[in-house]
Order: C-alpha cells, then structure tokens, then sequence
C-alpha cells in the first residue's frame, strides 16, 4: 500500500486556501424528564455547553485533521461570539492571520440543544447580508497576502449563504488563483450559485441542483446527473462537477464521462458537517491530481464515516487511511 501511504503523505505537505463564512457550532446538552406545563414542549435541565468550529472553519479543522496546512479567511463579528471562535481558533492551532474583524456584523451562532441524544431545536444567531466595502477590502487584502506568501496548492470556497462571499468577492478571489494557474473547489450556495465561473471543481448538492435548474434530477438515473451537471457546465465553464446525493452517493462529471458512485451502507447519527469533510477530501484530491475515481470514493468514505458520529466533527485520518486501504484491496480482489 505504498501508493495510497504516498498520497496519504502528499497531503500533509499541501497548503489550502479556504474562504467562506465561518461560525460556531453550540451544542447545550441537559437532560429532560417532563413536559412543561407552559406548552406542550419539554423541559430541558441545561448541563454543559460545548461550542465546535462550523462552516468554513471546519473545513480548514478536516484539512487540518488530513495533515494539510489550511489557510483560513473570513470575516466575523467584534462581539462576545467572536472571541470565542477566536480562542477555539487558537486552540485548535489554526492561523487567525486571514479573520476579518468587524464592528458592523455578529458571529454566526447555531446553537443546538441536545437531550437523550437527540437535538431538540436549533437557534440561529446569524449575519446574512453581504460584506461592506470596508470588509470586502480587508477580506481581499488577506486572500491577496496569504496567496503572495504562500504557495497554495489549493483554493476551496465554502459558501454558507452569510454574506461572506459576495459576488466581487468570488470574481476578485477567483481571479487571482487564475493568474496563479491555482485550482479551486467550490462547495456552493443558491445565492451566487452561478458567480463562480471557470473554477476546477464544483460541488452542489442535491437539493442546490433541483433549486438551481430547470432540468429534472433523479438520483438513480445517472443520465439525468450528467444533463444536470452539463446545464450548469453551461453557465460556469467549470471543469469538473461533483454532486452529493446524500444516502445515494455521488456523481462526478467531466467534460468527457461520469460515473455514480453509491453510498457506502452506514449506522447514520447525524449528517452535519458531512458536506464540509467532502470537500476538504475533494479538495486535496484534486491538488493532488488523484485518479478521479479514488477522489471520489475517498471523499465519498470520508463524509459516511462523520455521519457515524453526533455533530460537527472533523474526520479521523487514520480510521479513513485504514477503511481507504480495505476498500482499495476489495475492488483489486473483485
């Protein structure tokens, strides 16, 4: 298994950009025993209160947890939230050279609350508007000075639809990755879905796809995937689409082929987070220049094995190099 331990290696010597809008993810736990007599709800007696990085930023926690070198930029609120991303920032080790601090937008907060191992409701705390010029300008002067002091490998836009990634900020950031001649991994939203065009990859979801085009998608019909794909290669001049199909798999796109990928059986806890883990391993892929089948079902692996775990989680290297190795060794026996 030298090669896959090579490629293994190759990731720890990559360096990604990440951009996109960062948040934390809370989760209260407590326990619950009654039904309030206010309304018919539970009553949930708060024990401990556990705050994880989300979005974007946990993005850069899977490339981190795969050996990479992440680069993160964003833009987050000068509030009591912010200090708290900061300071888990810090504790995770990740540079906070590329956060934009601002006085003019709040930290995005999920807050989940967590009892007998369910999640019970989710609050939102968040900033959905675009970035001022102020911050579009601090954002682009960071992009701008981690690309000139290091050699990125990668650029990967994570888009959560908070305003982080404005359309000038899209063309602006993709821009310099194409005077660099750097390849970029798109994980999109509806908002800008078509803003990013040209880039290397791009990784709608299921539902994005139904939302976004007019062409009918059925996720057992793989020729129905590839007229969903070519309509938006259309409008993008991407090269490569990937489109998650949640339970069903993947299917990824080139100009000339594509193929399905189904899921691989599973004991699902919770998909949160799962999409940020894809295209953290659909990202090192491709700055790898791995076979376009082994991305996919190392990608595919990666966001079956978080779903086996509750909440937002980074994927555990090793366990993934282990279930990679027996996968590969399985389709050479086949």
């Amino acid at each position: 298994m030298d090669r896959i331990n090579n490629l293994f290696k190759a990731f720890t010597e990559t360096k990604v950009l990440v951009i996109g809008d960062v948040m934390i993810d809370r989760y209260l736990y407590g326990h619950t025993s009654r039904i309030s007599p206010e309304a018919p709800v539970p009553v949930v007696e708060l024990g401990h209160t556990e705050d994880r990085l989300g979005g974007a930023a946990n993005v850069a926690l899977n490339l981190k947890a795969m050996g990479a070198t992440p680069f993160l930029c964003s833009v987050i609120g000068e509030d009591a939230d912010g200090e708290i991303f900061s300071r888990t920032l810090e504790t995770r080790q990740i540079s906070q050279d590329g956060i934009v601090h601002s006085q003019d937008r709040m930290t995005t907060v999920k807050s989940r609350v967590m009892a007998r191992g369910q999640q019970l409701i989710r609050l939102d705390r968040e900033e959905q508007k675009d970035l001022n010029e102020e911050e579009e300008n601090n954002l682009l002067g960071k992009v701008r000075k981690t690309l000139e002091d290091q050699e990125i490998h990668v650029v990967l836009f994570q888009d959560y639809n908070k305003g982080v990634l404005s359309a000038q900020v899209i063309r602006k950031v993709l821009a310099e990755a194409k005077k660099r001649d750097i390849p970029v991994v798109v994980d999109p939203k509806e908002a800008n879905f078509f803003e990013y065009r040209q880039a290397t990859l791009f990784k709608p979801n299921l539902r994005e796809i139904a939302t976004m085009i007019e062409t009918s998608v059925n996720p057992d019909k793989p020729a129905t995937l590839r007229q969903a794909s070519q309509a938006i290669r259309k409008q993008l001049d991407h090269t490569y689409t990937l489109i998650t199909l949640s339970d069903k798999g993947m299917y990824f796109d080139a100009p000339d082929s594509g193929f399905l990928m189904p899921a691989q059986v599973r004991n699902v806890a919770d998909v949160c987070g799962a999409g940020d883990t894809v295209v953290s391993l659909a990202a090192l892929g491709i700055a790898n220049k791995m076979e376009f089948k082994e991305l996919v079902e190392l990608a595919n692996l990666a966001g079956g094995l978080v779903c086996e775990r509750v909440g937002v989680v980074p994927i555990d290297c090793e366990e993934l190099k282990r279930e990679f190795i027996e996968l590969v060794i399985s389709n050479w026996g086949n």
